[in-house]
């Protein structure tokens, strides 16, 4: 019998600001190891609602400073390195299912606070989409492409 494949449902949030720079964070416990924040969704809530939550739990971008411009048609994939497996949630998943949001910061400052909640980051910065990719964690990669390929039109107009 094939074994069960778990992944974690979640959201991922592509925060650009008014020069179409887009947000991503680095985390506390990995240096050198950027992100865009995610979030795994709660019993009985929509995606659309956990994107307004993560990113503010991430972040601290309070949700009526951002607008929601675009929803990945699919979700997509990722699977954590083998040892990660193990150690993240008693290795009940091997990856995560993210419904992808594009999201435009309305304010004309940062907002950013990433001393809310449990910090997931040290710090952050804005980068021009072309720029993504390489500063991404390997794993992460290939689900990055997709979603940047998915809203390339927003940053070719």
């Amino acid at each position: 019998m094939e074994p069960i494949i778990h992944y974690r449902p979640g959201v991922g949030m592509m925060l650009v600001n008014k020069k179409k720079q887009v947000w991503v964070g680095e985390r506390i416990n990995s240096p050198h190891a950027w992100q865009m924040p995610q979030g795994g969704i709660d019993a009985n809530e929509e995606p659309h609602t956990t994107a307004f939550r993560e990113l503010y739990e991430e972040t601290g971008i309070q949700p009526d400073h951002v607008s929601i411009i675009a929803e990945s048609v699919d979700w997509v994939t990722f699977m954590w390195p083998d040892d990660l497996q193990k150690k993240l949630w008693d290795g009940l998943y091997i990856g995560q299912r993210l419904k992808w949001f594009l999201m435009r910061l309305d304010t004309d400052h940062d907002a950013t606070d990433l001393k809310v909640h449990h910090p997931e980051f040290s710090s952050h910065k804005w980068v021009d989409v072309s720029e993504l990719l390489p500063v991404i964690v390997d794993f992460k990669r290939d689900m990055y492409r997709q979603v940047t390929t998915e809203f390339a039109w927003y940053f070719n107009d």
